[in-house]
């Protein structure tokens, strides 16, 4: 999704690796240029300099960008104080396998949600809007929708206030009818797309918390329409919400 294009180095910088990290078979210059709302032979020059410190390569014979080794080993040295995608493994699997649809695990960063783990039941038939490494802002796609949901009141009003969904994600989203939706989560305690992203392709989510009890994380499940009728959506809202209590429990306990 573009966005307004930063007015520094350093967020420029940002911005060119978090998009490149939304494309799993790599990026060109042009892709990624679009999608930060920069000039291409800007993200050509910041691009060059990321790759000369082993930040993203470049594959000689497509000319397509990927994220490079060192940011390999810089994510495995801040795994142990951020990675919490281990212990959500767990809820993961077990999601996956009572329901046989896709199960997913997001955290929150910002105004986005990053899906990080991905397992898939024995339902032969997927939904693929969801991926190990997709962005979606809050208020899209189910995960986004709950983490926002259980936000302050103050907070879900500027962050509505200052987007615009819609232009991306289409009418479904305004605000009014992003509101509507945050009311009904919040009654429900679990959050349900109807295929507003992709039609067919519904999702649920449950919000899991910190020990300080903001909503920083959440678990998915995504499968087609036929498998989330509204006799069924009450089971799978249980289980999520059961696995996403126990899994925050899980990270309340010092390590």
């Amino acid at each position: 999704m573009p966005t307004s294009p930063p007015d520094h180095v350093v967020g420029r910088v940002s911005a060119v690796l978090r998009a490149l990290s939304t494309y799993r078979d790599g990026a060109s210059t042009s892709q990624l240029a679009r999608q930060c709302g920069l000039a291409r032979p800007t993200v050509h020059r910041l691009l060059a300099s990321l790759a000369a410190e082993g930040y993203v390569d470049r594959d000689r014979q497509s000319g397509r960008w990927y994220l490079g080794p060192e940011l390999y080993l810089l994510g495995e040295a801040a795994a142990p104080r951020y990675d919490v995608t281990q212990q959500a493994r767990a809820s993961v699997h077990r999601l996956a396998a009572a329901t046989g649809e896709s199960a997913f695990f997001s955290a929150r960063r910002g105004n986005e949600t990053v899906c990080l783990l991905r397992e898939d039941g024995d339902f032969p038939i997927r939904s693929f809007v969801l991926y190990e490494g997709a962005r979606f802002p809050l208020g899209v796609v189910s995960a986004g929708l709950v983490v926002l949901s259980m936000l302050p009141d103050r907070e879900v009003e500027e962050y509505l206030s200052t987007v615009d969904l819609t232009a991306e994600w289409g009418p479904a989203h305004r605000a009014e009818d992003v509101r509507a939706r945050v009311a009904r989560t919040r009654e429900d305690g679990y959050s349900t797309n109807p295929g507003l992203v992709v039609e067919g392709s519904w999702g649920m989510a449950a919000a899991v918390f910190t020990p300080a009890g903001e909503p920083a994380w959440a678990l998915t499940l995504t499968g087609v329409e036929s498998r989330f009728r509204a006799e069924r959506r009450g089971e799978l809202g249980a289980l999520l919400l059961k696995e996403a209590h126990t899994l925050t429990n899980v990270l309340r306990q010092p390590s």
